[in-house]
């Protein structure tokens, strides 16, 4: 556990399971002087109000009851996709599969929600199949639609918005993953789970 900063904390967790079960425990039973919890892959940052004891909380975090699962079983998101990306062909060219192929296997591969980051609601999804662990684009896109169904590297992930970004494209989704009326705005959170489910033609 390290400071960050006069108002902060920087749990090291040790593993992505570890860290969704501790922003768990301190999303259903919030520590008074805690602001906000930001959970990364296998850290947990707590901010903290300025007025609040930081040696008294750093002392209490070891005692806190973690869930078995962060999710309690919950069932998966289910986003539809539209298989008719930009990059299918170049996928499949690069790791010597099908576009059939490269759609089955990325449909077929359970998600789960790593964390949070690049913009809001842009989930870093881990579960993704080996065989389709592929490198970003050399020149990345100045504009990706929101929607746009993508992988890069070890992760999966739906661009929420419209943004530059470099990913492999895969399909699309109909799917609003960020929404600034919905409470919460974003539809995923670390630990949700998520299926892809095909929609239309590879």
């Amino acid at each position: 556990m390290l400071r960050a900063g006069d108002a902060a904390l920087l749990v090291e967790a040790g593993d992505l399971a570890t860290a969704h079960r501790l922003n768990a425990a301190l999303r259903d039973e919030p520590l008074p002087g805690v602001v906000d919890v930001v959970p990364g892959e296998q850290t947990v940052l707590l901010i903290l109000d300025p007025s609040a004891d930081v040696d008294a909380l750093a002392a209490r975090l070891p005692r806190l009851r973690l869930p078995e699962n962060a999710e309690r079983d919950a069932e998966p998101v289910e986003i539809p996709v539209i298989y008719d990306g930009a990059d299918l062909d170049e996928v499949a060219d690069l790791t010597g599969l099908s576009r059939d192929e490269v759609v089955r296997r990325h449909s077929a591969a359970s998600y789960t929600v790593a964390y949070l980051g690049f913009s809001p609601g842009f989930g870093y999804l881990t579960g993704l199949d080996p065989a389709l662990h592929v490198a970003r684009r050399e020149s990345p896109r100045t504009s990706v639609p929101a929607g746009s169904v993508a992988i890069a590297g070890p992760y999966a992930a739906v661009y929420p918005s419209r943004s530059p970004g470099g990913w492999r494209l895969l399909g699309r989704s109909e799917l609003r993953l960020w929404d600034v009326t919905r409470d919460p705005p974003s539809l995923l959170r670390p630990g949700t789970r998520v299926r892809f489910v095909p929609e239309g033609p590879a």
